[in-house]
């Protein structure tokens, strides 16, 4: 049986199978900032609006199916039928039964029934397939700007397929002249059995280097590639699609008359045709068949970033390896190991959620992955590997600290080599002095793709946040490449077992020659430990910086933000204080892993203190129920997201030996704690109190508003009880299937009412990968994390009578 048939196959398996949950906006092409394409509407019929970009723009992307038996065409993706005349045409238009859309977390499959001429054929299935596969364990796959669309088609009577793209892909202004060429591939680099390529390649007549409109790139080149047996034309849309629907073809032309976007707004068609038999019949034939496109987006250079030596144009990491052509030919010919490499990843993925948490949990986590990868721009060198992460529909900050650590699960789980290359650009940046203050920056550069720092000091003030952030990051980072059996992530262990030393990064990019990463840390030779203590010793001093600012501010920390800067300035903050308290913690095992044995007694000595008092003096409320939202805020509560750091890192576990303590000093934890650092009765208080102010669509930030954060809901609740887990997730779920945004997911939404935005409009952005808490949570301290909280499992959690939620606590 051929491949397309076998996939063809699976793909309406998948039907019967389908998602439980029914998300507002789902992936279709999702790759990188500018290379970001959703089918918003997605509970409804697919041909009802034209996709979208995450911003909420339309995106020219049409998709027709005609029958020659009966002369009609049907519209299965975007709205192409606004150019078919309704009457006095030789062709009739209808619409197809849609028979559901099912994703995980690389493919979206659209899937619809075609009728034929007569009632006794049976309908053709056709499947849209898109891929945008999550490569874990090969960063070169990871880093191409490019999708895959497959048109998978099965039946019994002949069908010709149409699609077309138009110049909003490269623009976000329609006034604006673009300019568009057609090319035949010359084969590069052939390799066996590859047959030859046409490609649409589609630009901006004038360019503007780094520069946005309304978040869509201004520079770049559209490459829409397919093989060479399909039809193609350039032209006017309505003249273009309106042939298709009487021939079931296209003329093979180029229109010449470059234009702005909407000026008889020029598209970029292919068309194929399948000529199908009923395999049931004497004649026999083929019964399936499929045709496979790519969709990129290349820029080159992609990044401005002030690195040690200056303000650089940074290329694209791929850009290493290949040219854009030969690039896109590599990509369209690779479909078949990135679609294995991505499908391990999300059969992976399933298998750990549902082990975790539930179906719903599965769906969640499938959704939520090509959305942070959609935020991600690879580049550097493979000696110098560097990602640049957008701050998507918020600030849009560059490489923003407090947005990659609620996103940093994703990367523990997925990938930790690819959270090194986020933090570094960070660490160099810093390290050159061309940032002046004491405490880690807030971000890399105000608004991307220009990483260009802040010489002046004045980037959004969240000293405590960040610090703490930084401090969380590097150790889980140290923590995920030292290792003997259980990896934090299973594909760190896939590889060759090479350390190659170089004289750049500590975490240099080597691949074989089938592009697949060699292994992160481990055992081996101590690589791991090996790579660990080289990245801190380049470092050490930034570190050690860091945590001296937390030692003078975070017990009692200042008016000031914390990472949910909406929410306004506000003095003492408990969750806060208690980040920066893990922070110092932190930097004690860090200080270890270099041998300064003085540092690391110190920072754990006044992590200790600190912990001590926040629990006994600061953070909970008079009656003992719960952690308050600020200190001196009597009355008020807190989800207490921070607390899910002290188990990532392993403090919560008790050691064998009996803790020393100062001279009259109480002991850090009460008699009869189950955990070592923070108090076991933090988490049973914190665990009983989500309970009990659990909404219709899930946990309340804090006592100030009804809004939520859906990514400290899965940091806090990582760290609860498996029955305020489950209840918690459940809420989420529903809120996924019922919430009224319109736009790829926001993490920002209200738990009551309509689950819409609540005045502010976050949209797509990385941080859900803190969805990802369970996972990375579950092979932490290798896979014991979770095991040292079952105690919070041991009986149910505390009702509270209603008056806890209306009187002064």
């Amino acid at each position: 049986m051929r491949w397309a048939t076998c996939f063809a196959v699976a793909a309406l398996v998948a039907v019967s199978e389908a998602s439980t949950l029914t998300p507002p906006v789902i992936p279709l092409i999702v790759r990188n900032p500018y290379l970001s394409t959703w089918l918003g509407n997605a509970r409804g019929l697919p041909w009802e609006h034209w996709p979208i970009f995450w911003t909420g723009q339309e995106v020219g992307l049409s998709v027709l199916a005609a029958v020659p038996e009966s002369n009609t065409v049907y519209p299965l993706l975007g709205r192409p039928h606004d150019s078919l005349p309704r009457s006095g045409q030789s062709f009739n238009v209808s619409y197809p039964a849609f028979l559901g859309t099912t994703f995980d977390a690389s493919t979206t499959n659209l899937t619809y029934s075609i009728p034929g001429a007569s009632l006794t054929k049976n309908p053709i299935i056709v499947v849209l397939s898109f891929l945008s596969p999550v490569t874990p364990t090969s960063t070169l796959r990871q880093s191409i700007p490019a999708s895959y669309l497959t048109v998978h088609v099965s039946g019994g009577f002949d069908i010709d397929i149409y699609v077309d793209l138009n110049g909003l892909w490269v623009s976000a202004n329609r006034d604006n002249t673009i300019h568009w060429e057609f090319s035949q591939s010359t084969f590069l680099k052939k390799r066996k059995g590859e047959k030859p390529l046409k490609t649409w390649k589609v630009r901006r007549m004038v360019e503007q280097l780094l520069t946005e409109d309304a978040d869509r790139a201004e520079w770049g080149t559209l490459q829409f590639t397919g093989p060479s047996d399909v039809q193609h034309e350039a032209g006017t849309s309505a003249i273009l699609r309106q042939r298709f629907s009487r021939t079931g073809t296209l003329q093979n032309i180029v229109d010449g008359n470059f234009r702005s976007i909407m000026d008889e707004e020029p598209v970029f068609a292919f068309s194929k045709s399948f000529k199908l038999n009923d395999s049931t019949s004497a004649a026999g034939g083929k019964s399936s068949d499929s045709v496979l496109f790519t969709i990129a987006h290349v820029q080159d250079p992609v990044i401005q970033f002030a690195a040690a030596r200056g303000n650089t144009l940074m290329r694209p990491l791929w850009a290493s390896y290949y040219t854009a052509d030969e690039l896109l030919e590599f990509h369209y010919h690779d479909f078949d190991t990135s679609f294995k490499l991505a499908n391990n990843y999300s059969i992976q993925l399933e298998e750990d959620a549902l082990k975790s948490g539930s179906e719903d949990y599965k769906d969640i986590l499938a959704i939520s992955a090509r959305q942070v990868i959609g935020a991600c721009s690879f580049a550097g060198t493979p000696e110098d590997p560097l990602i640049f992460f957008k701050e998507i529909s918020s600030d849009g900050n560059t490489n923003t600290v407090d947005v990659i650590y609620p996103a940093f699960p994703w990367f523990l789980y997925t990938n930790p080599k690819w959270l090194a290359y986020v933090l570094e650009p960070l660490i160099e940046h810093q390290l050159s002095g061309q940032y002046p203050n004491q405490y880690s920056m807030h971000d890399v550069g105000a608004h991307f793709p220009n990483a260009t720092g802040h010489p002046d000091g004045r980037d959004e003030y969240m000293p405590v946040e960040e610090c703490g952030n930084m401090l969380i990051m590097g150790l889980a980072l140290v923590n995920s490449l030292i290792y003997d059996t259980k990896p934090a992530s299973i594909w760190s262990a896939t590889g060759l077992d090479v350390h190659v030393d170089s004289q750049g990064s500590s975490f240099a990019l080597h691949i074989d020659g089938e592009g697949m990463d060699d292994t992160f840390g481990g055992p081996v030779s101590s690589k791991g430990e090996k790579q660990a203590r080289q990245w801190i010793e380049r470092s050490y001093s930034l570190w050690k910086q860091w945590t001296g600012y937390l030692v003078r501010e975070t017990l009692i920390p200042a008016n000031q933000l914390s990472t949910d800067d909406f929410a306004g300035w506000l003095a003492n903050q408990t969750n806060l204080a208690l980040k920066g308290i893990i922070g110092i913690r932190a930097m004690s095992e860090i200080a270890e892993l270099v041998g300064d044995t003085k540092d690391a007694k110190y920072y754990k000595e006044v992590s200790e203190d600190y912990i001590q008092r926040w629990q006994d003096e600061f953070a909970i409320s008079r009656d003992g129920t719960h952690a308050k939202l600020a200190y001196t805020w009597f009355g008020s509560w807190t989800t207490l997201y921070n607390l899910f750091a002290d188990a990532l890192l392993c403090f919560h576990i008790p050691s064998n030996t009996e803790p020393v303590t100062a001279t009259g000093q109480k002991p850090l934890v009460s008699k009869g704690s189950k955990t070592a650092f923070v108090d076991s009765k933090i988490y049973k208080i914190q665990s009983d109190w989500y309970h009990n102010v659990r909404q219709r669509y899930g946990l309340p930030l804090d006592s100030r508003h009804m809004y939520t954060k859906s990514d400290w809901e899965f940091f806090a609740v990582a760290v609860s009880s498996k029955q305020v887990r489950e209840e918690i997730v459940n809420s989420i779920a529903l809120w996924v299937n019922e919430t009224s945004t319109d736009r790829p997911l926001t993490d920002l939404y209200d738990t009551e009412g309509d689950g819409g935005f609540p005045g502010i409009y976050f949209k797509a952005r990385p941080v859900v990968g803190g969805h990802f808490a369970f996972l990375a949570l579950e092979r932490a301290c290798g896979g014991q994390a979770v095991e040292a909280l079952s105690f919070l499992d041991n009986e149910a959690p505390r009702e509270f009578q209603s008056r806890m939620f209306d009187e002064e606590l």
